[in-house]
């Protein structure tokens, strides 16, 4: 009886820190930098690392806007994207939130079409940028604010991102 009992318990722990994982899962430094690499592999562009003071500067703003998620660039020194949710958002769903504007860039006009946006996208795979910090924080009214934020940043106009 003690025995079983003791092996139902550990079972029940490693049940629950596999949980707390998964919903912790995809907010690491490796799963920001990893969602990003993926994006500029495709298009060729060389992989960016991680960089702890753009991160600090990201999380720094990303706790200012806790209060109301609002989708605000912060006007900083970094090239910046930003998303917010009603719920949770896991820091992977929030770059492909920006890859997924890719289909509305345009290589030959070095343009988004058809008036979408795709300028998130661009900054995911700008060939010139080479670290990337992000923050996150959960916000007053439940909803997740995310930004990550690009050193140096692109979207230079007349230059094409690749």
């Amino acid at each position: 009886m003690f025995k079983t009992s003791l092996a139902l318990l550990s079972l029940m722990s490693m049940s629950l820190i596999t949980i707390f994982s998964m919903v912790h899962a995809q907010d690491t430094p490796e799963d920001f930098v990893q969602a990003h690499n993926a994006a500029r592999a495709q298009v060729g562009v060389g992989p960016v690392i991680w960089d702890d003071t753009v991160a600090a500067y990201a999380q720094d703003y990303a706790n200012k806007r806790a209060g109301d998620c609002g989708l605000v660039h912060s006007g900083g020194p970094y090239g910046e994207n930003i998303a917010m949710s009603g719920g949770d958002l896991s820091g992977t769903e929030a770059v492909k939130l920006w890859v997924d504007e890719k289909p509305y860039y345009d290589y030959d006009s070095n343009s988004c079409t058809n008036g979408q946006q795709c300028l998130h996208y661009t900054q995911v795979v700008w060939n010139n940028t080479f670290s990337v910090g992000c923050g996150k924080v959960r916000c007053s009214n439940g909803g997740t604010f995310i930004t990550c934020n690009y050193d140096p940043y692109g979207n230079i106009i007349g230059e094409r991102p690749y």
